[in-house]
């Protein structure tokens, strides 16, 4: 459960600069999906609209609210913002479905609907997020380096 809604645009405190995120996506069956925005920012209580129109760092599903809770990270909702078009579709995600040896066979791609497949992984399929549950402290790691 969360309380954030899609397009909700959050502030988190990292290592004493801000990094921001937005609420993509809300599915039944799994974590919400959300977009890292790059950059970080000295200073804060951005203004929303402004930082959504910022370039995309990563996209992960998460359960946002309580992560960042059991990470201890400090947060504010600085409210709603147009979701940027290319984003307001579902994303793919990847998994990469390997052999006892624990070579990638295959890989499977899942559109929050259905999944597809293909033995080959090329470039574009290469930048898709990974099919996983991001915590919170991988969260944070990830925002400290955007």
């Amino acid at each position: 459960m969360t309380d954030f809604k899609p397009g909700d645009v959050i502030e988190i405190d990292v290592s004493g600069r801000k990094a921001h995120v937005q609420l993509t996506h809300l599915h039944a069956s799994y974590p919400p999906v959300v977009r890292a925005i790059k950059g970080l920012h000295e200073g804060g209580a951005g203004d929303a609209t402004a930082l959504a129109g910022g370039p995309t760092e990563f996209v992960a599903m998460i359960p946002l609210q309580t992560a960042l809770e059991r990470a201890g990270a400090s947060y504010t909702n600085l409210g709603q913002a147009e979701i940027p078009e290319e984003h307001r579709d579902f994303p793919t995600f990847r998994t990469p479905i390997r052999d006892k040896q624990g070579n990638i066979v295959y890989w499977w791609f899942w559109d929050g609907r259905g999944l597809s497949y293909d033995t080959e992984l090329d470039a574009t399929a290469a930048k898709l997020p990974m099919r996983e549950v991001m915590t919170g402290q991988r969260l944070l790691a990830l925002l400290s380096d955007a």
